[in-house]
């Protein structure tokens, strides 16, 4: 009948299945919900007009590779704002109709495009609430999604931050040794350095070491500053101030707390790096 045919497809536009007739086995069989395609993304349109950022500056870095350190001293730039890592590539827009989908439509939108907007917009209000003029981003799940972010913001900045890939595994297993094994920690943060590396393949950019920032701060400083088009300001290497956030930075706490850049941590010997990480520390030229 019509008025059940009509349930029925309401059932699967809205609740991903159908109901249909009961067959020899007695159970109705429920079907599978379809998976929406990711909408493709592109550059804005019109960047004048769909961007209210100008050259943001995104940090792309595994876990665990100083970023934290790398965003407080930044941070006391007068011409930066780099808050805390915000994650807005995982701000979506869903369309509640058809009718919105078509709408959107005839402006010329699709759902990436809508993505775009929002996370402009968030990263705007938060660099005008800032009062300076360019934002930092150092989320390290970006560089899962460089491509993407790269077309969003055409005119970005990027900065590559690498550091030993044994340390980096040593730090991520202990910051959380009871959720993953040493083993584990080496796999997991290998998919972010592959990930950084891609990135760096692909983009343009400065790449900076957490054994540079440590060992030489105001030289490393000095690059971004310059890379960046931006005046040396002393103030990145007394960054600490009491509104600074420590509660689980790890190695970089006590460098935050102390408003001084202090050495890193030795660099691993050749037996206590794990044999998943070698081809990374030879492709980023730490010895392995």
């Amino acid at each position: 009948m019509m008025w059940q045919r009509k349930i029925n497809r309401a059932l699967a536009r809205y609740a991903g299945f159908q109901i249909e007739r009961v067959g020899n086995t007695g159970q109705a069989v429920q079907q599978p919900p379809q998976k929406t395609a990711a909408a493709p993304f592109r550059p804005p349109a019109d960047p004048e007009v769909d961007r209210l950022l100008t050259a943001p500056v995104f940090v792309l870095s595994p876990v665990r590779s100083g970023s934290t350190l790398l965003r407080s001293m930044l941070n006391a730039h007068p011409d930066l704002h780099a808050p805390h890592e915000l994650h807005v590539r995982r701000l979506g827009v869903e369309f509640g109709t058809g009718l919105a989908t078509k709408a959107m439509a005839a402006l010329g939108h699709n759902k990436s495009d809508l993505e775009h907007l929002l996370w402009d917009r968030v990263l705007h209000r938060e660099l005008v609430r800032s009062g300076k003029r360019f934002i930092v981003d150092k989320t390290p799940a970006n560089a899962f999604a460089f491509e993407r972010i790269a077309a969003c913001w055409p005119d970005a900045r990027f900065v590559f931050l690498l550091r030993h890939p044994a340390s980096i595994a040593s730090s991520w297993h202990e910051a959380s040794p009871d959720k993953r094994t040493p083993d584990e920690a080496a796999a997991d943060a290998l998919r972010y350095m592959k990930a950084v590396e891609r990135a760096r393949k692909a983009l343009p950019g400065l790449t900076v070491r957490y054994e540079e920032l440590t060992a030489e701060p105001e030289k490393t400083c000095r690059r971004i500053c310059e890379f960046l088009g931006l005046d040396w300001a002393p103030e990145m290497l007394s960054y600490g101030r009491p509104d600074v956030v420590t509660k689980g930075l790890g190695d970089w706490k006590d460098k935050i707390q102390s408003g001084a850049v202090q050495p890193g941590r030795d660099l691993p010997r050749s037996d206590e790096i794990p044999e998943v990480l070698k081809a990374m520390c030879r492709t980023w030229e730490y010895p392995a």
